[in-house]
């Protein structure tokens, strides 16, 4: 079975044009690795403002939530932030 196609919403794409191109080439391998395998990537589950239920993976001090829809086989990159520790 082959990855999803991965959509990323505009406000990712900003912030990855903003960052240093070092930091572009991490989120771009994250993106990839989230496409390929979203099920296997997810640290941890985090509801978003509605309640849904939003996958996060955790790389190189950033979290990046995403949502699988399984059926269409896309994965949707919602968000990229510093990740926080507790």
């Amino acid at each position: 079975m082959s990855g999803y196609r991965l959509l990323v919403d505009w406000d990712v794409i900003e912030k990855v044009n903003r960052s240093p191109v070092a930091l572009r080439r991490t989120f771009k391998d994250a993106f990839v690795r989230i496409g390929k395998s979203p099920d296997r990537m997810c640290d941890y589950m985090d509801p978003n403002e509605r309640g849904i239920p939003l996958a996060v993976h955790v790389c190189r001090g950033f979290a990046f939530k995403y949502w699988t829809d399984f059926a269409d086989r896309h994965v949707k990159i919602l968000d990229i932030a510093p990740a926080v520790q507790v």
